[in-house]
């Protein structure tokens, strides 16, 4: 089978560099998936799990927001940050799953705008984070 180079960059370096057979991933305007030989595109990219599969095994990671580009049999993700399911502290996220649910308890009753913002992300990167652990536990 064909492989696509996947690049995985975050502002700490690079965190996966390879050849696989196909990449999944959490684009702004749904979830896509490439194989080799893809034609040219850029998406934005949102929280969430990006997964992919070589030689029949399948990895998990967990990224937040960036973009990414196919050009050349190569994609390229630039995320915020990138944790693999299988390193991923799931008590820590549970934590912060609830810190998050709680505060956005709190900024229903106020009307922090920013406070609601900041608590919707924090959810939605534990809640990822619970959803690739998992993926990766299978």
């Amino acid at each position: 089978m064909a492989q696509i180079q996947l690049e995985v960059v975050t502002p700490n370096g690079a965190v996966v560099s390879e050849e696989v057979d196909i990449v999944t991933a959490p684009g702004v305007g749904g979830e896509f998936g490439v194989l080799a030989n893809h034609a040219p595109f850029l998406s934005t990219i949102k929280t969430g799990t990006l997964s992919f599969k070589k030689d029949r095994v399948t990895k998990y990671l967990m990224v937040t927001g960036g973009f990414t580009e196919v050009s050349n049999n190569k994609i390229t993700f630039l995320v915020e940050s990138a944790e693999f399911g299988n390193e991923i502290d799931v008590d820590r996220a549970l934590r912060a799953k609830e810190r998050a649910e709680k505060r956005l308890t709190q900024t229903q009753q106020a009307t922090e705008k920013i406070n609601r913002v900041r608590a919707e992300a924090a959810l939605q990167r534990a809640m990822a984070r619970l959803r690739t652990a998992e993926l990766a536990r299978h």
